[in-house]
């Protein structure tokens, strides 16, 4: 019987990119207003209120960055392993075992180390827990063939468990009674931040440099190609000699490593102790998937789409409270947005071939 089916794009123009991603956006916002108004709330202020509150006020553009910051970094990692086509959904629990791991050399040497020894030890104690469970997936990958979409999945939840456990257990604070905190870090470890914002400005220079270091990583590096060639064509890329589960596991260590500094991010630089690992994140992890199909996958472009996201998160709670609106109307809003952006990704790299058509034959 005819069908009709999508088939992939072979090349996409930049230009047209651009466009389906802000029609994409156009879309979103327009179905967002239907459903507004289908709530009797006034859409036109809904609207204003959103982007009021996350980019024109001084407190609601410090709220973005912030949020921006692990989107940024998560984002980051994962537009490298999904260009390998490393189906990386990890990113959640290795930016909990970033943050544990911080936490795991704060406590007992923050007050003995200074500050300018104590914060770049934390990152690399963040950068190295992301990338060891990430590397785990890709070892179980590469040695046993598990599905790297299954292990890094279910490590979330691991890790997530390890986190709820090590707060209300071995690691509860002395100081923090009832509550399930370690004690709060030594101010050596403490990320500063810009003025009286929350914006912890040394893991926002490092989402910067890490965005602009894996573009030149993708693009002018021999890794980068070796990445790129995998996820291009696995077979030709083994035929021509290149070691794939090298590639494998550098490239997921990239990714959970970036994830891992998300992490320190926040214990470090918002919470300034280890706390329940739905307080850690917000969801970053799984939002920064978002943010690099969005990106299209260049880490250059994953800048300005976790700004953006940053802002819609920001959005929703200035007009929760402004306008008095259920978190679910809130949660309802940021779905629109994120799939009208998905759906517009796919229909970007997808196109639609009618019954009786065949697909062209290669040249």
């Amino acid at each position: 019987m005819p069908r009709m089916e999508f088939i992939p794009r072979h090349e996409v123009a930049k230009a047209t990119s651009v466009k389906v991603t802000l029609g994409s956006l156009a879309a979103g916002l327009v179905l967002a207003c239907l459903a507004f108004a289908f709530m009797g709330v006034n859409p036109a202020l809904a609207l204003w209120n959103i982007f009021a509150g996350s980019f024109f006020s001084a407190y609601g553009l410090g709220e973005t960055l912030t949020k921006a910051i692990p989107l940024i970094l998560a984002g980051v990692g994962l537009s490298v392993a999904f260009t390998g086509r490393l189906w990386n959904i990890g990113a959640e629990g290795q930016l909990l075992a970033g943050a544990a791991a911080a936490t795991a050399v704060a406590l007992p040497l923050g007050a003995a180390l200074p500050a300018f020894v104590m914060i770049p030890l934390g990152f690399l104690a963040g950068f190295a827990g992301g990338a060891a469970l990430a590397v785990l997936a890709a070892w179980l990958k590469t040695r046993f063939k598990v599905n790297e979409v299954i292990s890094t999945l279910m490590l979330n939840y691991i890790c997530a468990e390890l986190v709820q456990h090590l707060v209300y257990g071995p690691w509860k604070g002395r100081t923090q009674s009832g509550f399930p905190y370690t004690d709060n870090f030594s101010p050596a470890a403490v990320l500063p931040t810009i003025g009286t914002t929350r914006i912890h400005y040394p893991t926002l220079g490092l989402a910067l440099a890490a965005a602009v270091l894996a573009w030149v990583l993708l693009r002018k590096c021999r890794f980068g190609f070796e990445v790129r060639a995998m996820g291009g064509n696995p077979a030709a890329a083994s035929y021509a000699g290149m070691d794939a589960a090298r590639t494998t596991v550098l490239a997921m260590a990239v990714s959970g490593g970036l994830a891992g500094l998300a992490g320190v991010g926040e214990v470090a630089g918002i919470h300034q102790h280890l706390t329940t690992p739905w307080a850690v994140s917000s969801g970053y992890g799984y939002a920064a998937i978002i943010v690099a199909w969005v990106a299209a996958l260049n880490p250059l472009f994953v800048i300005p789409a976790g700004l953006f996201l940053g802002g819609v998160l920001v959005g929703g709670d200035a007009i929760q409270i402004s306008m008095g609106l259920p978190s679910s109307a809130i949660s309802l809003f940021n779905g629109i947005i994120l799939l009208s952006l998905v759906a517009g990704e796919f229909f970007l790299r997808h196109r639609l071939r009618g019954p009786g058509r065949q697909a062209p034959s290669p040249a």
